[in-house]
């Protein structure tokens, strides 16, 4: 009999399957496909002054939607395998290696927690940024698939929302505390969207998703349960995306909040090492 967790995965996964052909469209806005088409390979500033040198280095992307973030890692010299559960970001994914002449890139249609089963490991790296880990009930089982997939000595690069962030809800122009901390596996929060966060108008079929808030503590004791050694841990006050409609530019494709409201943290990185 499918678990519950199978339900919220179906969900969410017909949910970004939508999503991949609005996102594909979005030339100019937040996933800049048109300068990435041009050549560019910049990913954020955060993550740009954070991740290093990745020539020839075996890196794997986890949930890489349909592949940009991955072929511009490959276009630096990394030996890049991208994984994701929608089967339509996968194909996305896939023809655009194709299209710019990276038939090299891997991509692999996969459940995180079923990687290891799909991919062979000993990666230098395992790279995972934004919108990821609100994905996934089981925080400490993530942390075990990235132990497994990196060799002795490879590094994990991390990058996603603040959870103090994510518990907040813009009412009446103020930033409120809405959601609880740590939600339990088993009572996912459940939102209904009508449309993705790219700003696109299209309507959603799939609208229904279930998402976990993970504090800080409860992924980086995972990440040393699992035999990971915390090396860097950042907070920052920009954020990739519009998280609130009273977000204002910041510059470099980032937003945060306007200068009439305190500032907090909005997005948290950390570079965590499998033990030699």
């Amino acid at each position: 009999m499918p678990s519950d967790s199978d339900a919220y995965f179906t969900a969410n996964r017909c949910n970004w399957d939508e999503r991949v052909g609005i996102h594909r469209r979005d030339a100019g806005g937040s996933y800049r496909i048109d300068r990435f088409l041009e050549g560019d390979d910049r990913l954020h500033s955060i993550e740009d002054g954070e991740l290093g040198d990745v020539a020839g280095r075996r890196l794997l992307h986890l949930q890489c939607h349909f592949g940009l973030d991955t072929l511009r890692l490959a276009r630096r010299g990394a030996a890049v395998t991208g994984v994701d559960f929608s089967p339509a970001a996968i194909a996305a994914a896939r023809e655009l290696a194709g299209r710019i002449g990276r038939p090299d890139a891997v991509f692999v249609e996969a459940n995180v927690y079923d990687v290891p089963d799909v991919v062979a490991g000993g990666f230098d790296i395992v790279f995972t940024t934004w919108g990821t880990i609100c994905w996934l009930p089981d925080i400490p089982r993530w942390a075990g698939v990235i132990a497994r997939m990196l060799r002795p000595g490879g590094f994990l690069y991390f990058a996603d929302g603040h959870p103090a962030m994510q518990m907040l809800e813009e009412i009446d122009g103020r930033l409120l505390p809405t959601y609880p901390q740590d939600t339990p596996p088993d009572r996912p929060l459940v939102f209904e969207a009508a449309t993705t966060y790219t700003g696109d108008p299209t309507p959603l079929a799939a609208r229904r998703t279930y998402q976990w808030i993970h504090s800080i503590s409860r992924v980086v004791n995972a990440l040393i349960g699992a035999g990971l050694t915390l090396e860097r841990l950042d907070e920052h006050r920009v954020l990739p995306w519009r998280m609130f409609p009273m977000f204002v530019p910041a510059g470099d494709g980032l937003w945060r909040p306007p200068d009439s409201q305190p500032a907090i943290p909005l997005a948290v990185s950390l570079t965590a090492r499998r033990r030699a």
